[in-house]
């Protein structure tokens, strides 16, 4: 009979600890987690779009752009719907799936998620008030009432960013006996990593809206629908995710500095680092094999440099980090595999963008005949949540195997009652009767807009309105 001695393999004696809920507690988070995430930009950026089209309308007085302001009032309104199931569930299974965590830390972490359920309730009663306002409201009363509904988006969003970013870098408590006796509210919530992950999702809720509402209407173009409500959909959502993914390219590359300083473990997985050195090399694909990079394509230095700018600076590798607290190679390859993908995907819609300024600036007017600039630019929306998915990936996998980093970790947070498989399966249930209803309700909508018409659409309220004549107009009468 075959016998190892699991005390001189650490890893294999972790792996043998940990429990048979962890697992499926995982891969639960990981699914609800990845199809929330999707959501999340239209909450907080569609609205945001949706003004910018309400205010042209009235200050220009363009009725392609209120007809957009409307609809895009009516997607949001089904997404925020969806978005509110699906993060009533993720809030459930915290609880549920992760009482170590609640338990031990919920006095801290838990205020975060009280001051987004705050900003949630905001957010639902002005979207009523918006969408109701529609034909009922004076034009600028109207657009006034859509924008606590941005704010609070964001808010919410913040709120949701200080909770992650404090497990990242957890403070503002004190302990005593292993519970928390004291916690700083304002250092919880405002934590070290906090600024910088909540613009790099800021950021990032921008360009995944802007780009995908973008490709819907590049689509209508390249099918021959070249009107002037379709431009202007187009150069609204695509100017704004253009504008801010720069921004974010230079946020993100400031937040890979600052994880190599306070999560050295993370940027040794995001590097594919096994062994402490300098002049380190970047490493573009590969996958590490018993503690060897292979397949991988090398630069020289350029690691190191992007780390400290300059080739001699030092980067702590796996081997620097404790056994029983080193991610497995698993983790790893998954860690290096999402940033790559989240970098090159950038570096593809930024090619994209400037192909948009070349065009703009040389042939204006073949912008809209374009089939091959169109064809990119709506690739671009899947793009975007592909490069939305990796981020969260390098951050979520990054932290293992904490769940509150340098304090708890995954597998004694997990809880250890009954079988979490059939509740995984209810859940997958759950979501793809939530998803397919929603993208139902969206293609009905679609066609029904589409039989309407894009020109000579009714509007709530029309240009006139905007003068301040005092008139307003419902299904494209004045009245």
């Amino acid at each position: 009979m075959l016998t190892v001695d699991l005390a001189r393999y650490p890893l294999l004696l972790a792996a043998a600890a940990e429990p048979d809920q962890l697992l499926p507690a995982r891969e639960q988070m990981a699914f609800t987690l990845g199809f929330h995430i999707i959501l999340v930009p239209f909450g907080v950026a569609l609205t945001s779009l949706m003004l910018i089209a309400n205010y042209r309308g009235l200050r220009k007085g363009d009725e392609a752009a209120l007809v957009l302001a409307r609809r895009w009032s009516k997607v949001a309104a089904v997404l925020f719907a969806v978005g509110a199931i699906t993060g009533t569930v993720l809030s459930f299974e915290l609880g549920l799936l992760w009482p170590g965590l609640m338990g031990t830390y919920g006095a801290a972490f838990g205020f975060p998620f009280a001051i987004e359920g705050l900003f949630f309730f905001l957010e639902a009663i002005f979207v009523a008030i918006y969408i109701y306002g529609w034909d009922r409201m004076r034009p600028w009363a109207h657009f006034w009432s859509g924008v606590p509904v941005a704010l609070a988006s964001i808010g919410g969003a913040g709120a949701v960013i200080a909770a992650n970013s404090w497990m990242n870098q957890p403070g503002g408590i004190t302990m005593r006996n292993g519970k928390v006796v004291d916690v700083r509210p304002g250092e919880v919530f405002f934590n070290n990593a906090f600024w910088l992950q909540f613009w790099h999702m800021l950021l990032a809720a921008y360009i995944v809206a802007g780009f995908v509402v973008a490709s819907v209407y590049a689509v209508g173009m390249i099918r021959g629908r070249r009107g002037h409500y379709q431009k202007l959909g187009f150069l609204i959502s695509f100017i704004t995710a253009a504008v801010a993914l720069p921004v974010q390219i230079f946020v993100g590359d400031t937040i890979a500095r600052q994880v190599f300083d306070s999560e050295p473990a993370k940027f040794a997985a995001i590097e594919l680092l096994p062994t402490t050195g300098t002049h380190v090399p970047e490493t573009l694909g590969g996958v590490l094999i018993d503690g060897e990079v292979r397949y991988g394509i090398s630069v020289p230095w350029v690691a190191s440099i992007l780390a400290g700018f300059k080739p001699s600076t030092r980067i702590q590798g796996l081997d620097a980090v404790p056994a029983d607290i080193r991610p497995t190679t698993a983790q790893v390859n998954i860690v290096h595999w999402a940033f790559d993908i989240m970098v090159g995907t950038s570096m593809l819609m930024l090619a994209v963008a400037v192909w948009f300024v070349w065009v703009w600036w040389k042939r204006r007017n073949t912008l809209q005949t374009n089939r091959w600039f169109l064809g990119a630019a709506s690739l671009c929306g899947i793009v975007s949540i592909l490069s939305l998915e990796s981020g969260w990936v390098v951050t979520e996998v990054g932290r293992q195997p904490w769940i509150v980093v340098g304090l708890l970790r995954t597998r004694d947070a997990v809880t250890t009652q009954g079988n979490l498989w059939p509740t995984f399966a209810g859940v997958l249930v759950l979501y793809l009767a939530v998803g397919t209803g929603a993208i139902w309700v969206l293609l009905s909508m679609k066609r029904r807009w589409q039989k309407q018409g894009d020109e000579n659409v009714p509007v709530p309220y029309g240009p006139d309105d905007a003068a301040g004549s005092g008139r307003e107009r419902s299904e494209g009468k004045v009245r």
